[in-house]
């Protein structure tokens, strides 16, 4: 099997109300998401053909609508559910997801807290050749 290629969408940017604290619910904040999808690109590459890869166009916005819909307390949890958008497309085998929460309520001064989570596809694929 050839190695995998990569679509990368950085900096996408949702309006959302996660996080512990009541002023995060009330108020909101800005999310910025980075996706990379390890997929195989040949089949696309050769036939110029939209339909055997992944439009970026169509899975930006279901990110964005995954990580504006249904408050939750915790990054990591928006960080699963935007994996699992990634891992609905078929040819998506693998995914890197950073959630970053540069508005989050530290009390330092800080630039930027993010979390990273790699999910693959569940069933014979294995991550054991994933590099990340």
């Amino acid at each position: 099997m050839n190695p995998l290629d990569q679509i990368t969408l950085t900096g996408l940017r949702a309006n959302a109300f996660h996080g512990v604290y009541e002023q995060e619910r009330r108020t909101g904040q800005v999310f910025v998401i980075d996706v990379t999808v390890h997929l195989q690109l040949t089949d696309a590459a050769a036939s110029d053909d939209l339909d055997r890869t992944i439009h970026y166009g169509e899975l930006a916005e279901r990110i964005v609508a995954a990580v504006e819909t249904d408050p939750v307390d915790l990054i990591e949890t928006v960080a699963e559910r935007v994996a699992q958008v990634a891992l609905s497309y078929e040819l998506a085998q693998f995914v890197n997801v950073t959630v970053h929460k540069p508005s989050a309520p530290i009390t330092v001064p800080f630039d930027d807290v993010s979390v990273t989570i790699m999910r693959a596809r569940s069933g014979p694929a294995s991550p054991a050749g994933f590099r990340a």
